[in-house]
């Protein structure tokens, strides 16, 4: 009898066990209270009054924080303004530019074309887009008349070598100087948004360009994630707007993360500032340059593209802290997940943080800086844009802004930091 009644202990804490688990990985967004989750509210308001001083510094003009943890939304505010030459108020729902931060996204849709056997990580690219084929390396450059010479390089580039950043690849315009030069000479966009090439264009002629050096050499943050998503184009059959929309975007529930924002959208688009001589946020003049989302453009940059809420790309995150599941329905494996969030740079450093596939990986140096988990997950966006995601302590994490440049970058450190103080348990 006895033998009976532990067996079905057994088998019940085990039941539970398994129960626990499912639960942890299959969290849905929902507001909650800081207390259910074991958070301190008056310590989440200290985040509020750095935010307020930060505005009335004139250091910023408005910003949405939010914060999730176990899948409860316990921090969703909205400071200041969107419009700072018409005083608009900044709400929750708003319309950020989020510029690389859509490397995550487009990834995660190569990821999900991986897990259908379309291509292995180790694939050449050159297999898929055939202008990478034979890549040469600069060996010696003239900036006078930005003539170069070049060698061949040791081995062709691989798609992982694109995840991580390790392929030679660098950007256009706001790369080195060298590279500025030469991609600009070669007629290479790597731009936001456009109605007149598309992403395909760009990404054959960038094919043909030498490396800023030899293939997994080093980090060089550059156009990867672009060439990332016209392969996605390439091996789905479909325009990456629409992969994206159908693949992630719908199941997901995230209505308002657009290449191209639809019409009805269009006021909830946060406005571009930035600063003058004194660092103070002030307008920015010409507003036509950052108004891609507002415009019907053919141009899908992976790297780069996308507009959307702190709500809807806490959606995303939250999938991955699921392990690939969100609201009953997967759309990674965990095991792809894991594959994701690992180290896949080896002995190279991103400052003193590692890169998965898409995503900078918090080491245990790295959370010494400022106290986010080891193995979190991270990056932000041009603009102003910030998140991550904290596997350990449960945590989703964003905070968003719109402006270039963003000298007191001191704001996004501190709410990082600050997030942590408010832990309770």
């Amino acid at each position: 009898m006895m033998k009976k009644i532990f067996l079905l202990q057994t088998i019940l804490i085990m039941f539970l066990a398994w129960s626990c688990t499912e639960n942890k990985n299959n969290q849905e967004l929902k507001p909650g209270t800081p207390a259910s989750v074991q958070v301190s509210a008056e310590r989440l308001n200290r985040i509020d009054s750095m935010i307020i001083q930060s505005i009335e510094d004139k250091w910023i003009a408005g910003a949405v924080g939010f914060i999730a943890r176990d899948g409860k939304i316990i921090y969703n505010r909205a400071f200041g303004e969107s419009d700072l030459e018409n005083g608009t108020p900044m709400q929750t729902d708003a319309i950020f530019r989020i510029a690389s931060q859509t490397k995550a996204i487009a990834s995660i849709g190569l990821m999900m074309l991986f897990e259908e056997g379309k291509f292995l990580l180790d694939d050449p690219v050159s297999k898929y887009i055939p202008e990478f084929a034979n890549p040469q390396v600069i060996d010696k450059y003239n900036p006078a008349d930005t003539s170069f010479t070049t060698v061949p390089a040791s081995r062709e580039i691989t798609i992982r070598d694109l995840f991580t950043h390790t392929s030679g690849i660098d950007y256009a315009l706001i790369g080195s100087p060298m590279m500025n030069a030469v991609y600009s000479k070669a007629g290479i966009m790597g731009g936001f948004g456009n109605d007149k090439i598309t992403i395909g264009d760009d990404i054959r002629l960038l094919g043909k360009q030498p490396l800023v050096h030899q293939p997994g050499e080093r980090f060089t943050y550059g156009l990867n994630v672009d060439v990332i998503g016209y392969l996605v184009e390439i091996l789905s059959g479909q325009k990456l707007d629409q992969f994206l929309k159908t693949r992630l975007f719908d199941p997901l529930g995230m209505e308002d993360t657009w290449f191209y924002l639809p019409e009805d959208k269009h006021q909830r688009l946060v406005k571009v500032n930035t600063e003058d001589q004194n660092r103070t946020v002030v307008p920015m003049p010409d507003q036509e340059i950052v108004n891609y989302p507002l415009t019907n453009g053919v141009y899908f940059s992976g790297g780069a593209g996308l507009s959307s809420t702190t709500k809807d790309y806490a959606i995303f995150l939250q999938m991955l802290l699921n392990k690939g599941v969100y609201k009953g329905k997967r759309l990674l494996a965990s095991r792809t997940v894991e594959l994701i969030t690992s180290n896949q740079i080896g002995d190279l450093n991103v400052g003193k943080d590692k890169f998965g596939l898409g995503f900078e990986i918090t080491t245990e140096a790295g959370q010494a800086v400022l106290g986010i988990s080891e193995g979190s997950f991270a990056w932000g966006g041009y603009f102003g844009t910030t998140y991550w995601a904290d596997p350990e302590e449960r945590l989703v994490c964003l905070l968003f802004m719109q402006q270039v440049p963003l000298s007191h970058g001191e704001i996004q450190n501190k709410f990082k930091a600050m997030v942590y103080q408010a832990l309770d348990d």
